[in-house]
This record gives C-alpha cells, structure tokens and sequence, in this order.
C-alpha cells in the first residue's frame, strides 16, 4: 500500500500525518487515501506543504559561497571564523543565520535552514544544507549509512610517522576535566581516519583525509596522537605563524548521490587563501 512505500523510502509517519493533513497524495493525478495499494506502473506523486521558517534563526545579510544549488539542496564554501549553526554567544553569526537570510532574500517558501554537514567555525570548506525536511531525512540516512564522503585538506608538522598512504585507527573520547578537548582513550568511540601524502613541503605535509568515522575534533585528535599535529592547530599541538593562525584544515570536496536524480555529484571547493600562502611559503 501507498503507506507502506513511503514509509520504505524513509517518509516518517509524523511527516506523513503533515503532508496528509497540509499537502496532497496523488496517484497517477488522482487524490488517494495511504491505504490505496499501489500497482506497478503508477505514478505517486507527494506535494509538500512549504515549511515557512525558523523563528529562532535570526537572518544574516552576509553574503555565502554557493558552490551548487538546486531545488533540494544548497552547497557553499564556508569561510573561516564561522560556526556552523548558532549559539548562545553568537546568535547571529553562524553559516545557518547566513543561509537563511538568503533564502528571505530569495523569497523561498521554504525557509528553514536544515543543516546537513557541519564544520568546526575554524575549519573550511563543502558543507552541506537541505531545502526540505524529507530531502534532511534523506541525507542523514545517506550519512548514517556511510554514502556520503566527505574528503579534507590538511597540513600537519612532518613526521617520519606518515606513510604514503595510512590509516588512524584510535578510540576517540572527552578529555577529562575539558568539554572541549577530545583524545585518544581506551573507553572512546571508535575512529577511523585514513590519509594519503600529496606533498612534501619545509617542516610539514599535505595530505588528504577520509573519515570513516565523524568524531568531533577527529582529524585533529588522529594526527596529533601520531606526532604529527596539524599546522598551527594549538590545541592539539600545532604551531601557529604569520600565515595561519586556526587549524590547517579544509573540507574540498564530497561525494554523494542526489536524492532525487539518483546521480552522482561531485562537489569541491578550492583551498582557501590562508593555506595556500603557507604552501607557496614552504615548498621545498
């Protein structure tokens, strides 16, 4: 039956009650009831009441990076110093506040900022927000299930520790006493980070990274466990200079396929200045 199918392609009943009570169900054009069985063939159609906004998220004229949007989904470059969704202290601040003063802008019906990928407010780069709240479903399932890659830039202190292409398998836990530092613990979830060199640079690498796990702070915990911290990354035992002052690190690309087209997408962002006036500094 209709109800059973959507249920199957990650519709939840709530939002099924919503759409039921606010929007239309369609079979093959025709209005039908969730208890209609479906037969093959037939076009079932959901029209999606629009969502209005969050009056919570105060919208920031600052303008964002798009690097791809459709009518489901908005990817952007987030720039460094920004967190991605608000807080206490920074209430208007946050790439969510950004993202929902261009949709205001936009005139989108749909105006609630649904967050897919976050970034820490220092790291730069591909992060992802949904346009609907079934498309955000989608894209945590995608998440949770490991189809979408997210692949980061970074720079650590040299160390005879990397090998060309490694992996971090270390459990990953609070730091006692911190609510902000993390590290490597026996009783730590575990983590997975795998890297690959791209260059040899003065006193430090490029590498490329692969999360296979998403703990907060990952990549920064990982190297600095092995002896070799990211560049300028204090925290964990970087070493900041006139170049960079916040952790090298920058999310360039992820891959993913489209809920909706079912393609693939390729999205990438360049390296952000910062870090390639520190490449350009230090090449051999």
């Amino acid at each position: 039956m209709m109800r059973s199918f959507l249920q199957e392609i990650g519709i939840s009943r709530t939002f099924l009650a919503h759409v039921k009570s606010n929007g239309e169900l369609l079979i093959n054009g025709r209005h039908e009831i969730v208890l209609k069985t479906l037969q093959p063939g037939d076009v079932l159609t959901m029209v999606i009441p629009p969502s209005g906004e969050h009056e919570t998220v105060i919208p920031s004229e600052v303008p964002i990076d798009i690097l791809y949007e459709d009518e489901y989904l908005l990817i952007i470059n987030k720039p460094v110093g920004t967190a991605s969704i608000p807080s206490k202290l920074h209430p208007d601040h946050s790439m969510a506040n950004r993202v929902k003063g261009y949709y205001k802008r936009r005139g989108y019906a749909d105006q609630i900022t649904h967050v897919v990928t976050r970034l820490d407010r220092d790291t730069t780069g591909v992060m992802m927000f949904a346009k609907h709240r079934v498309v955000h479903a989608w894209m945590d399932q995608a998440l949770r299930e490991k189809t979408i890659q997210k692949k980061y830039l970074a720079l650590v202190h040299d160390t005879s520790t990397l090998e060309a292409h490694g992996f971090i398998d270390a459990p990953i836990g609070r730091h006692e006493g911190s609510i902000i530092n993390r590290c490597v613990s026996e009783d730590g979830k575990p983590s997975l980070t795998e890297y690959w060199k791209k260059e040899t640079l003065v006193g430090a690498e490029l590498v490329e990274i692969l999360l296979h796990t998403g703990r907060t702070h990952q990549i920064r915990v990982h190297f600095s466990w092995i002896g070799a911290p990211l560049v300028a990354d204090d925290l964990y035992g970087g070493v900041k200079d006139e170049f960079l002052d916040r952790q090298a690190l920058h999310c360039h690309s992820l891959t993913f396929i489209h809920p909706m087209t079912k393609k693939e997408l390729i999205i990438e962002a360049p390296l952000p200045k910062d870090m390639s006036q520190w490449i350009e500094a230090h090449k051999k």
